[in-house]
């Protein structure tokens, strides 16, 4: 009995220090210097507003002029805005080296990797390279080009690093470049943050479960499918059946409103922790559907794993599988 009373005691004891160390902050970051990618919409756009009100100084990047004077609009004067295509890589050492003449001597306190797209999501033969090649482009080399031309900057700062991956970065639900993307990220993230430690410089990575943002819009994923279905050829149709596509795509939806998160200011709550807490996490899993679906049924049996997906999956007519 005494036996099981320390163990209780002791596993209490660690729980309260761990949220001891939770709450953690490190002090006079007002004032300090923060780069936030893909603010046009969404997380970023989100994110570059509240860090703006919390007091540090913000340059948010967005890929299009509309969004970027929609943002300037609703922000303070000590906001700037600037136009980056992380694809572009001549782009991306502009805006560095803009960022190195405006911080100086201070460095950049955070860099948050928030810009990302999707691209089409449909089963792996229906696609070409193409396909492929644009979210990775985006999301995975993109977010290493900025963060190379960022570090010297953040490692002066002994700041932040804030790489935002996915549940798509630990299993792959669809086909596309986007889970291939994200698995990269997750890789990247991992290996700087070991190789930033000796620098004083801490890495996080966010994984969001399924969030309502545009880039999640089902009417958007649904075009872009429905037109990759009709460039298919005759044969490719032929194996999956012509009913094919509006069953899978009403399977879709029913998983979708299932797991879909609403509240995207889960996501900058933990962007705000990973960027001011003494002690950061090294992963930030968000959303009831990650938690609770995603993040662990990625720890099962690749057996479990294919069971569940292929329920929200509808069978090609010249299925063999069994």
């Amino acid at each position: 009995m005494l036996f099981y009373i320390i163990l209780f005691l002791s596993i209490g004891s660690l729980w309260w220090h761990w949220k001891a160390r939770e709450r953690m902050k490190v002090t006079n970051l007002t004032g300090k210097y923060i780069f936030i990618t893909g603010c046009d919409t969404g997380f970023g756009n989100m994110a570059a507003k509240t860090f703006d009100k919390k007091g540090f100084r913000v340059f948010a990047s967005c890929l299009t002029e509309t969004g970027a004077k929609e943002l300037k609009a609703v922000t303070s004067n000590q906001l700037q805005t600037v136009l980056l295509d992380v694809k572009d890589s001549d782009n991306i050492k502009k805006v560095a080296a803009w960022i190195k003449a405006e911080v100086q001597s201070e460095g950049l306190w955070g860099l948050v990797n928030n810009a990302g797209i999707t691209g089409p999501s449909a089963p792996t033969d229906w696609l070409d390279i193409e396909h492929f090649r644009e979210p990775i482009e985006v999301n995975l080399i993109g977010l290493i080009n900025v963060t190379i031309n960022m570090l010297p900057l953040i490692k002066q700062a002994k700041g932040r690093i804030i790489n935002v991956s996915s549940v798509g970065g630990r299993l792959a639900f669809s086909g596309g470049g986007y889970c291939p993307s994200k698995f990269g990220v997750e890789g990247f993230n991992d290996s700087l943050r070991r190789d930033m430690k000796a620098f004083g410089v801490k890495v996080s990575c966010i994984q969001p479960g399924l969030f309502k943002t545009p880039l999640t819009n089902p009417a958007k994923i649904l075009k872009e499918k429905e037109v990759i279905w009709n460039q298919l050829p005759p044969s490719t149709k032929k194996q999956y059946g012509e009913e094919y596509f509006q069953k899978d795509a009403a399977k879709k939806e029913k998983l979708s409103k299932i797991c879909l998160n609403k509240d995207i200011s889960l996501v900058v709550e933990c962007m705000e922790h990973a960027l001011t807490s003494l002690y950061p996490r090294a992963h930030y899993i968000i959303g009831q559907d990650a938690k609770w679906f995603w993040t662990p049924l990625s720890r099962m049996p690749a057996a479990v794993q294919d069971f569940l997906l292929l329920r929200s999956r509808t069978k090609p007519a010249a299925s063999h599988a069994k």
